[in-house]
């Protein structure tokens, strides 16, 4: 679900902009087709999204059968669409290998959905030939997945196999691991057949074929203008659009690199002309496209997979993520607008904003949307069902938007387009299946639950710093949805053995994985954002983090006081109190950082508000009175300096 900006100034910036893609999102490094081979493959993508339609919202098939089925399609198309490497391809080049991965990987799924039932009533015995199937259809799947989303997913599934292989097993024999873990990966509901996949072909699949015909509305231009529109013309702008524009589109888009070239390739040249450094135009773009991945009701599709594995219903999870979203964009708006305080940036001119009247009268590109949320949440409708009726009527309102109708042969090419944009998120989903199913096999989950809690003592605080480092460890690199599945099967029982809710703890390692996107060494989110604005690699991330430092408070917020998360809320106050006092707290640790509140900030003042800030974000009266009288004394300092300079 990708927003990319076709309205560019020049005809060298596209070609720019795909580069950038191309190096930091292994998603847009494809091979090229043309000519009939290419129609060929753009039907096999549609069919392919028919396919899951007809699936998820009328089949009644064998859930094996029905998953065997996904998964060789998505195996099948990923040798079609991703070559082995990245650089320049040849057109309408495939090679013999790829050609023999392709069929084996395919042909492992095929054989397993034609003899599911015989397969199934074999419980763990299995023959010699069918051993071998099982390891093609891993090592093809692994294989597809490294092409589409990247190395760093593949390791650690890997990591996880040697280790079962090496220690985490004790059968006597290497042939007889060898053939219990290939069986239970492959034929089992543990491993590619699990959760993740699971999901995937039941829910994420409809959203995002929604997202290919959503992207065909022109909503992305319209929340860029909206944006401008509404904010453009304070100090700092630019920036504030970026945050603005990136929190609507991260409602229904499920990659942190896309979100970031999608939105920055407007918002980081407007930044850079405005004042602000590049690295800056970089960090605040990344860190806001990155919290895209936490705002509902999306969520980059985690939501769906955090609903199954809470046993909950997506509508209650979408609730509870709405307040620390909020607190998220609020740290990184703060900060741009004490950057431009600090630089002295003014806003867009009059003549360069968009009139906010005209564009209400586009209001109506949102209903697809609304529709979708109400569906879901008020009517209590499948979410399969919410993600159909949403597609038809962003059909419908497209027709009002003259220049972005979706005719006939753009409802082709949306369909070929969500299908290749599954590819991906699936091929990661069974990989994410694959480290769940190892964890789960060995035991792993307890030694690393056992460790932490036994470093951590009774300290719940120190637990979630361990847990935290885990998460963006095991994060970097991985895209949202197999980022989430890795940290719900290692980090959260860790937390939850500690006694935090489990909703707490599911939340807390999904941000921590998604700021992985932005922490070095592997910010791929940054590094996008910095080839965009020329920047400095490094020092964009490093700046990005600073940026982001919601991601890194509100966590620990709602891990400590559930109540942000209305779990265990016995009044309304006790919800107010959490968000003024989290609010204070991150705007007073932005501000140290910034070294900036109403003037530039002594080494001191910044001290006091960065101790003051922490003080409010941990819950308890004491800390946070200590907080609020340190945040004061800051501020009056702030105002004698400033007294004292005018005089």
């Amino acid at each position: 679900m990708l927003f990319r900006k076709k309205n560019q100034p020049t005809e060298q910036a596209p070609m720019d902009l795909e580069a950038v893609m191309q190096k930091f999102d292994r998603e847009s490094n494809v091979r090229v087709w043309e000519g009939w081979q290419k129609v060929v493959i753009t039907c096999l993508l549609a069919i392919f999204s028919l396919f899951c339609i007809y699936v998820t919202l009328f089949a009644t098939w064998l859930e094996e059968l029905r998953l065997t089925t996904f998964v060789a399609f998505v195996v099948c198309l990923a040798y079609f669409v991703y070559p082995a490497k990245k650089g320049k391809q040849k057109v309408n080049s495939m090679p013999w290998y790829d050609i023999i991965l392709m069929i084996c990987g395919t042909g492992a799924f095929l054989y397993y959905a034609a003899n599911a039932e015989t397969i199934i009533q074999q419980g763990s015995r299995f023959e010699w030939y069918q051993i071998v199937i099982a390891v093609l259809g891993i090592i093809s799947t692994a294989e597809a997945c490294r092409r589409s989303v990247g190395i760093p997913i593949v390791i650690v599934a890997s990591g996880f196999i040697v280790y079962a292989l090496i220690w985490g097993l004790h059968n006597p024999t290497f042939a007889g691991k060898l053939n219990y873990i290939s069986s239970y990966l492959f034929y089992g509901k543990e491993g590619i057949l699990s959760t993740p996949i699971n999901v995937c072909s039941k829910f994420i699949v409809v959203f995002i074929i929604f997202g290919a015909f959503l992207e065909r509305t022109g909503i992305a231009d319209f929340f860029i203008n909206i944006s401008n529109a509404v904010v453009g013309g304070f100090s700092g702008g630019p920036a504030k659009v970026a945050v603005v524009a990136s929190a609507f589109e991260g409602m229904v888009s499920g990659s942190s690199v896309a979100n970031t070239v999608g939105s920055g390739s407007v918002t980081i040249p407007l930044m850079k002309k405005t004042g602000y450094k590049p690295e800056f135009a970089a960090a605040a773009e990344a860190s806001a496209s990155t919290g895209g991945q936490i705002m509902p009701p999306i969520m980059g599709a985690a939501a769906f997979l955090m609903a199954d594995y809470l046993g909950a219903p997506y509508s209650d999870i979408v609730v509870r993520a709405i307040l620390p979203a909020v607190l998220y964009f609020a740290g990184v708006f703060i900060t741009v607008h004490l950057e431009a305080k600090k630089e002295g940036l003014r806003g867009l001119t009059k003549e360069e904003l968009p009139k906010f009247l005209p564009l209400l009268k586009k209001a109506y590109l949102l209903i697809p949307l609304i529709l979708l949320v109400y569906l879901v949440s008020v009517t209590q409708r499948s979410i399969q069902y919410a993600a159909a009726i949403a597609i038809v009527a962003a059909i419908v309102v497209s027709a009002f938007n003259k220049g972005n109708r979706i005719t006939p042969k753009k409802i082709w090419e949306a369909l070929a387009a969500g299908g290749q944009g599954m590819i991906a998120v699936a091929a990661a989903c069974a990989v994410a299946g694959i480290i769940a199913g190892t964890i789960t096999m060995t035991g792993l989950a307890n030694v690393m639950i056992n460790g932490i809690v036994a470093l951590a003592g009774n300290q719940v605080i120190v637990a979630l710093f361990l847990t935290m480092l885990c998460c963006i460890v095991l994060g970097m690199g991985v895209p949202t949805t197999a980022n989430y599945c890795i940290m719900a099967a290692t980090c959260a029982p860790i937390l939850i053995n500690m006694g935090v809710p489990a909703v707490a703890a599911h939340f807390f390692v999904f941000y921590f994985g998604i700021v992985a996107d932005l922490t070095p060494p592997v910010a791929l989110a940054a590094y996008a954002g910095a080839a965009i604005a020329q920047a400095n690699p490094m020092k964009t991330a490093v700046t990005a983090t600073k940026l982001a430092i919601g991601a890194f408070i509100v966590p620990y917020v709602f891990a400590l006081n559930p109540a942000l998360l209305f779990i265990d809320v016995t009044s309304v106050f006790d919800v107010v109190l959490i968000v003024i006092t989290s609010l204070v707290g991150i705007f007073s640790v932005s501000a140290s950082l910034e070294g900036y509140f109403l003037r530039r900030m002594t080494w001191y003042q910044r001290v006091i508000c960065l101790i003051g800030g922490l003080l409010l974000i941990y819950p308890g009266l004491i800390t946070d009175t200590i907080g609020i009288a340190l945040v004061a004394v800051s501020v009056v300092l702030q105002l004698l300096t400033q007294k004292k300079s005018l005089a």
